[in-house]
């Protein structure tokens, strides 16, 4: 089984695993591809600690590191105890033996309880990838960080350990009646033989992703995206835009493409926003981008068809009303070319461009019953 089967293969058996989760298990696999951190947000009871473990629990042949995190957490269990023979020597190091700074993959739950004991250090893992050893800074092998909490950071310090979780997800209850009910009929037990991706799989995936490409389409309808959120106080910096890059090459992997396409750009309404209730407003964003041209083109099919109507009027002479065909079938015709021209660069820049082809029918139609009334 290659590597991208069995990555296809673990996407579906956690799907099956955690109802109504979809997006959530899509986005554990996207962080690890992409070498990105989680953050997932909401009320206890969710199964977002639950996931956050299943995941780490595909990802075989790695150091794993989880804590739940209290306020009197220390940092002695986060990065390891004080070495005491190398404070004996002068030297102020810990034992990081099974600890943070030793792992690949880690879990950290209530992660906002983090005091400011653990924080800079925290904050230098994540972004860095480093770890301050007595006088040395070395380097760490964290690929990706999944978090969960139950509410948002209030205190001002937390504010930049938030930052550094690119991907955020707001995570509910579950809504509909039928899946809920698939819930209360689940088995408690986890499947006993889990599909595993091993790390060569895992390297082999993260260069694959890397490789994908970004068209200039899609570049330019993510300026436009920023555009329009930074006309409605939605900031995001610079910094997190180019990061979103890479989520959105290995979200076209996850799906099983080379190449971003518009569909992906969704991957931004999980990136965008500090407060939740940004959320819409970033969806509102890439959706008016995401259906590109429909709003011009449906404005364009209004007038096509006030032009039809217009020529189809009774006329006082034949002269008359062949003149008036003859003109609106040019208007028409430069019309149809404007839709044809907005339905290729749909289709180029791989957006759901059937309802523009409809509009191109619907004047095509026009013109062809337009020429056929003429005498």
């Amino acid at each position: 089984m290659t590597a991208q089967a069995r990555m296809a293969q673990v996407r579906a058996e956690l799907e099956e695993l955690f109802i109504e989760r979809d997006e959530l298990v899509a986005g554990a696999l996207v962080a690890v591809l992409s070498r990105q951190h989680m953050l997932m947000l909401g009320p206890p009871g969710t199964a977002k600690s639950m996931l956050a473990k299943e995941v780490c629990r595909r990802i075989g042949g790695t150091a794993y590191f989880e804590w739940l995190l209290t306020k009197f957490t220390t940092p002695e269990e986060i990065f390891g105890p004080v070495s005491l023979p190398a404070l004996e020597a002068g030297r102020y190091e810990r034992v990081t033996d099974g600890k943070l700074p030793e792992a690949e993959i880690a879990f950290l739950d209530e992660v906002f309880k983090a005091n400011s004991a653990i924080l800079n250090a925290l904050l230098t893992v994540l972004n860095e990838r480093r770890f301050h050893q007595g006088t040395q800074v070395r380097e760490v092998p964290l690929e990706s960080l999944f978090a969960a909490s139950n509410e948002l950071p209030e205190e001002d310090e937390l504010g930049a350990l938030y930052d550094r979780f690119l991907l955020r997800f707001t995570v509910g209850y579950i809504d509909k009646d039928h899946r809920f009910a698939r819930l209360l009929r689940l088995e408690d037990e986890r499947p006993p033989d889990p599909t595993v991706l091993t790390p060569a799989e895992i390297d082999e995936l993260q260069a694959r992703a890397a490789a994908v490409t970004v068209p200039d389409e899609v570049v330019e309808d993510i300026i436009a995206i920023r555009r329009e959120l930074n006309t409605q106080g939605v900031i995001a910096s610079d910094r997190r835009y180019r990061q979103a890059l890479s989520v959105l090459k290995a979200a076209a992997l996850v799906d099983g493409r080379d190449q971003v396409g518009t569909a992906d750009l969704s991957w931004l309404e999980h990136m965008l926003w500090s407060d939740p209730e940004q959320q819409e407003a970033v969806s509102k964003a890439v959706a008016k981008v995401a259906t590109g041209h429909e709003e011009d083109a449906r404005r364009l099919l209004i007038q096509a068809q006030e032009i039809s109507d217009y020529a189809h009027r009774a006329w006082p002479t034949l002269e008359a009303r062949n003149r008036a065909i003859l003109e609106a079938d040019t208007k028409l015709h430069h019309i149809q070319a404007r839709l044809e021209a907005m339905h290729e660069s749909g289709l180029k820049r791989q957006r759901d461009a059937a309802r523009l082809g409809e509009m191109l029918a619907q004047v095509v139609l026009l013109r062809e019953r337009l020429i056929a009334t003429r005498n």
